[in-house]
């Protein structure tokens, strides 16, 4: 990889780690934000989930975008929007404006993220270089994912809440400045075609009541309107798949729904996701509430999870001249399923969910890596299309994994024994994917056993990386 491509790879996985950092630090100060603007304790969820709500929700919207004004503009128009965005935050008065700036938050991270990856990925054209930025890539959502937690509780401790606020409009200034400089625009022209709007609608909305249901889930008090909203989420769904059949321009090329490596990286980000981000919630409420560890103690108990991620995503490079991709990501989530098995077998110390939650960590790191080689393993003019639906494929798995398992926990026995089972049902799905996955035809050399099962999606590009 060259000087201005390693340079390229690191402003793009800046853009990642700044997004993913701007929900965590923004979940630390939620307390303070409310009472900063004399808003009520029921205000909690809907500013919660603001952010994530239009970031899921419009991360394909986003993609589509890009492939049709050109993946660089619409990056610096992302990196502008979220920097500007944070004034709207950092001025709020009252609770209205302050859910409208994290929803704007989202709403910019989501153009921006789609777009970040598809530039790495013409950044680093090479199958070892690619395995290498997508580590990167993955390592720094872990990262920003462990500290901004502690970020947003520094920042809201010393300078108060509205910094978190504040401080993203150096930072995103400071990308624009780097993305002009160092990231070339895409290989490929936009395309000149039409936005499905009602497409957009549609999984838009769909994403945003799944969202919002599966939260509502995690509380008895909100079951009721979270699973009505789930309901009408998954309807939702089933209207924009029946108008991405019959739309003249749908908003996913029906190449992109035929493709079946796209098919197979987006349900394994959701299973990494789903078994990951649902092990780290119970693992903190078990710490918490069954084990005594206070709410600071119980986060830096979980700090190795983000550092297992990083180690996992560097194995990728030395693991990937010898396995093949599709058994790179069975092999994450066997680490996955053996870190929720270790939480369930060493349950009642301390110690024994922190080896757990690390060894999910490096399972986690080493399996999101694969899957995105896997998804964006497609012909040249999907590959903007292809990280929308994978990263879209991420956030409903946090989104359902964690709402699932918790109202699991919750329901089957007692607290010790609930936390357990869902644990074990993790452990079950990440293990049974990783069966699923593991290739008919035997070969871990290096672009072996990975050959596509439809033609479509056999391209020069796709044919070195498998």
């Amino acid at each position: 990889m060259t000087g201005g491509s390693r340079r390229a790879v690191a402003v793009l996985c800046g853009i990642q780690f700044v997004d993913v950092l701007g929900v965590t630090s923004g979940i630390t100060a939620l307390p303070a934000m409310l009472a900063g603007v004399s808003a009520p304790a029921e205000a909690t969820p809907v500013l919660a989930t603001a952010y994530a709500m239009l970031f899921g929700g419009l991360l394909v919207v986003g993609a589509r975008l890009g492939d049709r004004y050109g993946h660089r503009r619409v990056l610096l128009a992302g990196c502008v929007a979220f920097a500007l965005v944070s004034l709207v935050g950092a001025s709020a008065r009252e609770i209205v404006q302050l859910v409208a700036a994290r929803g704007l938050q989202g709403a910019a991270a989501a153009i921006s993220v789609p777009s970040a990856l598809r530039l790495l990925l013409d950044a680093a054209p090479e199958p070892d270089e690619r395995r290498g930025a997508l580590a990167a890539w993955s390592a720094s959502g872990a990262a920003a994912g462990a500290l901004g937690l502690l970020v947003g509780g520094v920042l809201t401790g010393i300078l108060g809440w509205r910094a978190v606020f504040w401080v993203n409009l150096p930072v995103g200034l400071v990308l624009v400045v780097a993305v002009l400089v160092v990231v070339a625009p895409a290989a490929r022209a936009p395309e000149r075609v039409r936005l499905d709007l009602p497409g957009a609608a549609l999984l838009t909305g769909a994403v945003m009541t799944l969202i919002v249901g599966a939260s509502l889930l995690e509380s008895p008090a909100g079951r009721t309107t979270g699973g009505l909203l789930v309901a009408a989420g998954l309807a939702a769904g089933a209207g924009f798949v029946a108008r991405q059949r019959r739309a003249r321009a749908p908003l996913v090329p029906r190449a992109a729904l035929a493709s079946a490596n796209l098919r197979t990286g987006t349900a394994v980000s959701f299973v990494n996701t789903a078994a990951t981000s649902s092990a780290g919630v119970l693992a903190t409420l078990a710490l918490q509430r069954d084990l005594g560890v206070s709410a600071v103690g119980a986060g830096f108990a979980l700090v190795p999870f983000s550092l297992g991620v990083v180690a996992g995503s560097a194995l990728t490079r030395p693991l990937g001249a010898r396995l093949s991709v599709r058994w790179l990501a069975a092999a994450g989530l066997g680490g996955i399923a053996a870190g929720n098995l270790l939480l369930v077998a060493t349950y009642g110390g301390v110690a024994g969910i922190v080896a757990g939650v690390a060894v999910a960590g490096i399972g986690l790191g080493t399996a999101s890596v694969a899957a995105t080689a896997i998804g964006t393993d497609v012909p040249e003019e999907l590959g903007g299309t292809a990280s929308g639906v994978l990263n879209t494929g991420a956030q409903l798995g946090t989104a359902l994994g964690v709402a699932g398992l918790l109202l699991l926990a919750a329901t089957v026995g007692g607290s010790r024994a609930g936390t357990a089972t869902a644990w074990a049902v993790a452990a079950g799905l990440a293990g049974g994917t990783a069966l699923v996955l593991v290739p008919r035809r035997a070969g871990t050399g290096r672009g072996t056993a990975d050959r596509d099962e439809d033609a479509a999606d056999r391209s020069p590009r796709g044919a070195d990386n498998r």
